[in-house]
């Protein structure tokens, strides 16, 4: 009898074993319903198709678990699982990812696409392995406009002193001190409360951010200027990977690829109607002309020579180079 039931005990064990889910703690700095949200949804929802429901997501939208340096420190540590951060973090932990930064370098959305998905991205990505991180798939952002309360933006002259909150990003603050304007790097969960006291006159980022964290409340004018392309990563924890059968891998692969093409969906979108629903909601908008953007990348021409001793003229003039 006492054999009986002990076995009876083991056998139910077992079966919750086989039934525990494994949780996964997933933060990114927007809302849910932002791109980094919408990926978010979409990497779960692969991973839980493809693995029967053996994983949970947790989100942690909001920047809820901290900073993005803070977050990915998190995945290094193994405290949180997987994240979709920006890149202007990244930088601290892969200097090379730092190249996507450069002002005027991508000429459209598909240009873009076309790098990072080809040889020249995924040899950065497989540079995380080093960084005690595994960058599973580039997502995206769109390309960055300024936002500010001083005046219109047409021309360099125009940005003159203007204190610009801008990411901590070496390649940033170097295209931003060429054209003359003060920019100050901050975190984003200041941004808001910065903007509306007046500390800083502006910001910049994409529509994709623009619009989900309706900055139109606090921003008057938008000037559209592409300057720079804001790509998104999507990385796993490497003391979770590590853990991972190859066929969870194989899901988590996928999920984020997933994951990453719903980012871009969603920027495609934004990129069409997000400046429509700013202007709706009572922002001035002027978008540069091609002469005038030629304008803005002749002023950051001395940061240019910079950026060859920092990546190479080889990897700039390959990107460059990338129909």
């Amino acid at each position: 009898m006492h054999s009986a039931a002990l076995l009876a005990g083991i056998a139910t064990l077992a079966a919750g074993a086989a039934f525990a889910q494994t949780e996964v703690k997933i933060a990114y700095a927007l809302a849910p319903d932002s791109h980094y949200g919408v990926a978010a949804q979409k990497w779960q929802d692969t991973v839980e198709a493809e693995t029967d429901g053996k994983f949970t997501f947790r989100h942690f939208p909001s920047s809820a678990l901290g900073g993005e340096r803070e977050v990915i420190e998190g995945l290094q540590l193994g405290t949180v699982e997987a994240t979709i951060v920006s890149t202007g973090t990244l930088s601290n932990f892969v200097p090379d990812t730092g190249v996507t930064d450069i002002p005027f370098l991508f000429r459209s959305l598909e240009h873009a696409r076309h790098v990072l998905d080809g040889p020249i991205g995924q040899e950065i990505l497989a540079k995380f392995d080093d960084a005690g991180l595994v960058a599973v798939a580039w997502g995206e952002q769109g390309f960055r406009h300024i936002t500010n309360n001083r005046n219109p933006i047409e021309t360099p002259e125009d940005l003159a002193g203007m204190k610009l909150r801008t990411m901590e990003n070496p390649v940033h603050l170097a295209a931003f001190n060429a054209l003359g304007a003060a920019p100050t790097p901050m975190a984003w969960p200041e941004v808001i409360g910065a903007l509306q006291q007046g500390t800083i006159d502006g910001q910049e980022n994409p529509l994709s951010v623009i619009v989900s964290a309706k900055l139109n409340e606090v921003q008057k004018y938008l000037t559209l200027s592409g300057h720079v392309y804001s790509p998104a990563m999507l990385l796993i924890s490497k003391p979770f990977w590590e853990g991972l059968s190859d066929e969870d891998k194989a899901a988590f692969m996928d999920g984020a690829v997933q994951g990453a093409a719903a980012m871009r969906g969603f920027v495609d979108d934004v990129e069409t109607s997000g400046v429509e629903t700013l202007k709706e909601r009572g922002m001035e908008v002027n978008t540069l002309s091609a002469e005038q953007k030629a304008a803005f990348r002749a002023s950051v021409e001395s940061a240019y020579e910079e950026y060859y001793d920092i990546y190479g003229k080889d990897l700039i003039d390959r990107i460059s180079a990338t129909e």
